[in-house]
């Protein structure tokens, strides 16, 4: 602008303007300034000593409780006309005295949890689910716990009470079965009762295992769980109610045992949980990568994308993974990439992302592709 104004003498307004693409109405707007205008006092405004009076009678022991439209409405039986409703608010929001009266329930802020597996044995979350009796209004309660990397079922209970001490057994009973050592997991779970009950605090903090919870009312902060629910209560063979305990028992025993054996999960490279959790992920990934070659080996023109790649495990697995920095862009899935900058995983059972990368064994040469 102040080169427009030095130009705009020699060569004229219209010309500079256009050669630095500055508006005109811009530099004459700048030349004169708006003035702010003052607003004049209606003449039927309220004196000084008119508002006075008004506040005084709103804060008299008669109407310091009332609110105004039921202050205008005494006066008005009694005679008296001062203002309208409307004004005696103006002059109380003047008087900074218009405001919620009672006190406001504040929810406190809660964190949200981010967790992050790159093994086996990490990272555990639980929950609870009902299960419809054989009646209206009987129901039967599910417990399990998920490995969240392995997507492995490593406990489960069904019982007719929703409480902490059948929660503190499975817990106590799934970490020995799978050789917890104290430091190792994170236990992760909702804020239902059972799972912010001291008996857990207290057995959590007994076995060394890290404590977490999601946000209230926050489904998300507890993905694994509610999905495993999903898959194995929709189920053919699970029926839409339980005629007894021991029915339910049965057939969810038998739900698990296809779940962790037999079941292709689509979030760990269509493994069975079965395999993951028990370190054999490489064999079962090298024997479809060496199926794969010897089919193309046979006929390579149906591979028109070229020579199939070998498989994957995801490196990491998060509750919430966190905010993507400078060098990312947009919020990141569950599952971590393999070129996610953020993600090193280093752990006993897989190592580091590089030795993920399984090479194939060595096989005939390939022909070449004519065309």
């Amino acid at each position: 602008m102040q080169a427009t104004e030095a130009l705009a003498p020699q060569a004229g307004i219209a010309p500079v303007c256009s050669a630095l693409g500055v508006s005109r109405a811009s530099l004459y707007r700048r030349r004169r300034p708006r003035q702010p205008s003052r607003r004049a006092t209606p003449a039927r405004a309220l004196s000084e000593p008119e508002r006075r009076e008004i506040l005084q009678l709103l804060h008299s022991e008669r109407f310091v409780d009332a609110p105004p439209a039921q202050v205008h409405a005494a006066l008005l039986e009694e005679g008296n006309y001062l203002c309208s409703p409307r004004t005696m608010y103006r002059l109380l929001a003047e008087s900074g005295e218009v405001r919620e009266r009672r006190d406001q329930l504040q929810h406190p802020r809660y964190a949200r949890p981010e967790l992050v597996a790159t093994a086996p044995k990490q990272v555990w979350s639980w929950d609870i689910t009902k299960l419809k009796g054989p009646a209206k209004l009987i129901y039967f309660y599910l417990y399990v716990i998920v490995d969240i990397f392995s997507r492995y079922v490593v406990g489960w209970m069904i019982a007719e009470a929703e409480n902490a001490g059948l929660a503190e057994r499975l817990i106590e009973q799934s970490c020995s079965k799978q050789g917890i050592a104290p430091n190792q997991l994170k236990l992760h779970a909702d804020r239902g009762s059972p799972m912010i009950s001291k008996t857990v605090a207290q057995l959590l903090a007994e076995l060394g295992i890290d404590k977490s919870h999601g946000r209230p009312r926050v489904s998300n902060d507890n993905p694994f769980s509610e999905a495993l629910f999903k898959t194995a209560k929709y189920r053919p063979a699970v029926p839409d109610r339980f005629a007894a305990l021991t029915h339910a028992r049965e057939v969810f025993r038998g739900t698990f045992e296809w779940y962790n054996n037999q079941h292709h999960h689509s979030g760990i490279a269509y493994l069975t949980p079965s395999v993951v959790h028990h370190g054999r992920a490489d064999e079962v990934l090298d024997r479809r990568h060496r199926a794969r070659l010897a089919a193309y080996l046979a006929h390579p023109d149906r591979f028109v994308n070229g020579p199939p790649q070998r498989e994957t495990l995801p490196p990491a697995v998060w509750i919430n993974p966190p905010e993507k920095t400078t060098h990312q862009d947009g919020s990141g899935p569950t599952i971590a990439d393999r070129d996610d900058p953020e993600v090193v995983p280093v752990c006993p059972t897989y190592g580091t992302f590089d030795k993920l990368r399984v090479t194939p064994r060595p096989l005939a040469t390939a022909p070449e592709r004519t065309h």
